[in-house]
């Protein structure tokens, strides 16, 4: 265990939470409850086109392009379009019936709920996500691991978003943490690990698809299992 750090601040989705499979699982119950595939006969093509509509709208939206609701509803209508579905208010439907479904599933990264575990004891462990309060929350509540988290810090509360630096200076006045006793565990290279980078923290880069890059963070990791040779 390591006694340099106190405060160990966490990423939610594809760092704990199982976002591929959660959205997977949610998405075909979405194609099921309204019949879809009378319209769109093959799945796999429809929740491809959707994750690439959902990948770009999340990136506009954390470069301040967009505006949240934008996100959640146009991504459902870009992909019907693709589908010559021009149905806006179906893609409302969609997009409202999805977040109800998504936050209930509850898959976690391999180790997870080890990993928390595990440190529960030894360290101060606290999310900084982009994901939305209320879905967050409800995602924490139903994969059985809010009891482990002292402070959730989200774009919303904060007003900011990863990898702006004020979202990293929001989650230290919130929790009385500094730079030098904090450290960031986050899946994603550029906003989770040079977000914290910038900010003048230390960093883990859990990279379980082993991509390859030229950034150097503190510690890189394969597996959530390896988290407990540093802490």
């Amino acid at each position: 265990m390591s006694t340099h750090y106190r405060h160990l601040f966490f990423d939610l989705d594809h760092t704990l939470w199982d976002f591929d499979k959660n959205a997977e699982v949610t998405m075909r119950k979405v194609y099921n409850e309204y019949a879809l595939a009378a319209r769109i006969p093959d799945f796999e093509a429809f929740y491809g086109q959707y994750s690439i509509h959902n990948d770009r709208l999340w990136d506009r939206y954390r470069k301040g392009f967009i505006k949240r609701d934008e996100l959640r509803w146009k991504r459902m209508w870009l992909t019907l379009l693709d589908f010559k579905i021009g149905d806006t208010a179906l893609a409302e439907e969609l997009s409202t019936t999805y977040l109800e479904i998504l936050p209930m599933q509850a898959n976690l990264m391999p180790h997870a709920k080890e990993l928390l575990e595990h440190c529960k004891d030894h360290y101060v462990l606290h999310l900084i996500t982009n994901g939305f309060e209320k879905t967050q929350w409800l995602k924490l509540q139903y994969s059985g691991i809010a009891s482990y988290f002292t402070e959730m810090i989200t774009s919303e509360k904060s007003n900011s978003i990863k990898p702006h630096r004020d979202i990293f200076d929001y989650a230290l006045k919130v929790t009385g943490a500094l730079p030098d006793n904090s450290i960031m565990i986050g899946d994603a290279l550029e906003i989770d690990i040079m977000g914290a980078h910038n900010a003048g923290w230390d960093q883990v880069y859990y990279n379980p698809k082993k991509i390859p890059h030229t950034r150097q963070p503190t510690y890189e990791v394969w597996h959530l299992q390896e988290l407990t040779l540093i802490f």
